[in-house]
This record gives structure tokens, C-alpha cells and sequence, in this order.
């Protein structure tokens, strides 16, 4: 690996969501959709509960950020202009290439990226925003930063997480065991898929037309 610098910076516009980059300015929007509504869907992933909380996860995101690893998101609603939920890309890393390598990724952007840490206020769930919000980070990461693959993964228990990757057109990889510690605090099992740049294009198309 080289060293790395943060991921350049960037706000993703669509028809009905625009993703921002992530401030503590948000902190607010972030409370009031995270608790204007049920939380039952948010059984395997942190979302904040309150304003001590949503500041907490801000800046942890945002030492991310700092550390080349991540560009943290608020999601906007675009018609109502008001923040409905949070996601980002992750994990991203940057390979060391030698000199003249075609594979070779201009400086600062990464050679793969995760997308992730999505959550919705229950109101805006099953809705075109998480489907469009998808298109954008997926074109963003394959047509702007050129990485090789996108990385999704989820709980293996989060049976809703993984019909919904699997709609996206990415492919299951397989189950890594015992992968890390659960937000409940268990031991979690991940599926992790992917998509690699090639299938874009196909994928691109998919999305397009079920928005």
C-alpha cells in the first residue's frame, strides 16, 4: 500500500437525492430522521438516536474521511430538502502499482472502494432514494475514480440487506465467518458481494431503468 491522502471530496446529484458530504452541520437532519419514525429496521447497523449520538457518529466518520479511508455522506430528499439518512464509500484502498503499470490509478484515488453504512428514516425506505443514491455512488466510484471493484457487504442474519444488494445486480462472493463484532454484540458472520468494473455498464442500465 502507499500512502494516502483523503478521498477527493464530492456532493452527487440525482432527481430525487443529493448526497452531501458529511459535517457536523447535519448532526440535526441526521436525529430527526433516524427518530421521526420506527427504528425496527435498524436491528443490525448504528444509527444514531439522539443528538450526543448523531455527533459521536458524525465525527467518527469523519476521522475516516481524514484517514483516506472513507467520504461520509448525508442523504438529502431533494423535493422536501431535508435530510432522510446517511451513507458512504469505505474501506478504500490504494494499491501499489509500478512504474508504468496501465492499471495504475492517478494520485489519490483508490483502486477499490466499499459502499456502505446506509440507513434510511423509516419514511423514505422502499422509496426511488436508495436505488438512486446506488446509481450515484456506484457511476461516481466507476466513471469518475476508475476502481477495479465495489465492495458491498451485511450482516449474513440481515436477510433484507442482502435481497436488496442482490437487486443492485452485484455478485455474492461468499461468507466470511466470524468477520468482526456485531452492532448487537455478537459475533457477525458477513456476506460479502461485489461488482467489478467491467459488469458497470450492464448494472448502470439496470438501475436506470428502475428508477
Amino acid at each position: 500500500m502507499t500512502a494516502v491522502r483523503p478521498l477527493p471530496v464530492a456532493t452527487l446529484h440525482g432527481q430525487h437525492v443529493r448526497l452531501e458530504p458529511l459535517t457536523l452541520e447535519h448532526v440535526p437532519g441526521l436525529v430527526a430522521a433516524a427518530t421521526g419514525g420506527p427504528r425496527d429496521s435498524y436491528a443490525y447497523t448504528w444509527v444514531p438516536a439522539d443528538t450526543e449520538d448523531a455527533t459521536r457518529y458524525v465525527e467518527a466518520a469523519l476521522a475516516e474521511q481524514a484517514a483516506g479511508r472513507a467520504l461520509p455522506f448525508a442523504t438529502i430528499y431533494v423535493q422536501a430538502a431535508m435530510v432522510v439518512g446517511s451513507t458512504r464509500f469505505g474501506t478504500a484502498e490504494h494499491w501499489a502499482w509500478p512504474t508504468g503499470s496501465p492499471y495504475r490509478r492517478p494520485e489519490g484515488l483508490p483502486d477499490v472502494v466499499e459502499i456502505g453504512w446506509t440507513w434510511l428514516a423509516a419514511h423514505a425506505q422502499r422509496t426511488p432514494i436508495n436505488t438512486e443514491a446506488k446509481l450515484l455512488m456506484l457511476g461516481h466510484a466507476f466513471e469518475t475514480w476508475r476502481v477495479h471493484r465495489v465492495t458491498l457487504k451485511t450482516d449474513v442474519r440481515n436477510v433484507g440487506s442482502q435481497r436488496a444488494i442482490e437487486r443492485l445486480g452485484a455478485r455474492k462472493d461468499g461468507v466470511l465467518r466470524a468477520h468482526m463484532p456485531a452492532y448487537d454484540g455478537a459475533i457477525r458472520d458477513t456476506v460479502f458481494y461485489s461488482i467489478l468494473a467491467p459488469e458497470w455498464p450492464e448494472i448502470k442500465a439496470r438501475l436506470s431503468a428502475l428508477l
